[in-house]
């Protein structure tokens, strides 16, 4: 579970320098950092925009938008992790179509009947685009 936001907004200090800042803050991908716990480090305002009022697990949250995430690695130690979320404007089809499932899911508590009905699709459609998204586990946030 992520404890929580460490930045800017919240009038905490965040473990990096204002050159670090200012370089993750001008990235127009959405930028999560986590410690090697879990816990949200720092998050520019692309990230924010998407995390910010999130209840549970942001990590799940941001891999069901399809962020990419990289180990961050001094040597063999491990620092944490990095979430880079793709800027809004450059989704392809198949993170619009994952986004639209998710975002559905969401509204429909995870039913999946009405899910796929609200989307036009088979439930067994949605079933395997579930399972090809790796999503098969989907849990909609209370």
């Amino acid at each position: 579970m992520i404890d929580k936001l460490v930045s800017p907004i919240n009038g905490s200090s965040a473990p990096f320098s204002p050159l670090v800042r200012a370089v993750i803050d001008s990235v127009t991908e959405g930028i999560v950092v986590f410690d090697p716990q879990g816990r949200i480090l720092y998050a520019n305002s692309s990230a924010r925009r998407v995390i910010d009022g999130q209840n549970g697990d942001v990590r799940n949250r941001l891999q069901s938008l399809g962020a990419r995430f990289s180990p961050l690695k001094s040597g063999t130690q491990t620092l944490g992790e990095a979430a880079i979320l793709a800027a809004a404007g450059t989704l392809t089809l198949a993170e619009r179509e994952r986004q639209a499932i998710t975002d559905t899911l969401q509204d429909t508590s995870g039913k999946l009947a009405e899910t796929a009905r609200r989307l036009g699709i088979s439930r067994t459609t949605l079933w395997r685009r579930l399972k090809a998204y790796g999503m098969d586990g989907f849990r909609a946030n209370p």
